[in-house]
């Protein structure tokens, strides 16, 4: 008698089973993050301490980074600002919250009001002053004093 409940139990789930269909998982595509819409005004948290750096023998601002701009490291952003050229012949530019007459470098804005950009392919060129629009990973840079506190890698042009 245990050998027939057995059997008839061993056939049932066999039937059960044997006419389910396949279940096969579907192909997972990644879909690219949408950048962060990036303004000028959440670059600006931020704050800056005179430290000593005795390979150049001098002070400079160090950066703290407040959390909103702690989240976005690493992470896909776009910014409009004015391009500026630093070096044409190494195709570096910088992005800045304002033109080059009122800039970081001559108009006494702050630090944190520009960004480097590091080109996915260079080639372009730029005007001083073009107002752009770009998108890239958004980097802090706190430790590295020949860079920008931010940094714009992979920037393209957003057409």
């Amino acid at each position: 008698m245990k050998k027939i409940s057995l059997a008839v139990a061993l056939l049932t789930l066999l039937t059960a089973t044997a006419f389910r269909p396949v279940l096969t998982e579907a192909p997972r595509t990644t879909v690219a993050a949408e950048p962060v819409k990036l303004s000028w005004e959440m670059l600006r948290d931020v704050t800056f301490k005179k430290k000593w750096y005795p390979e150049e023998s001098v002070y400079m601002l160090y950066p703290t980074f407040g959390p909103s701009v702690q989240k976005l490291n690493g992470k896909p952003v776009e910014l409009t600002g004015y391009v500026l050229p630093v070096d044409l012949e190494s195709n570096l530019y910088v992005l800045s919250a304002f033109p080059y007459s009122a800039c970081f470098f001559c108009g006494g804005a702050g630090p944190e009001s520009v960004v480097s950009l590091k080109f996915k392919k260079g080639g372009r060129k730029f005007k001083t002053d073009e107002r752009r629009t770009f998108h890239g990973t958004l980097k802090l840079n706190a430790d590295n004093i020949y860079e920008l506190n931010y940094i714009l890698a992979d920037a393209e042009v957003v057409e």
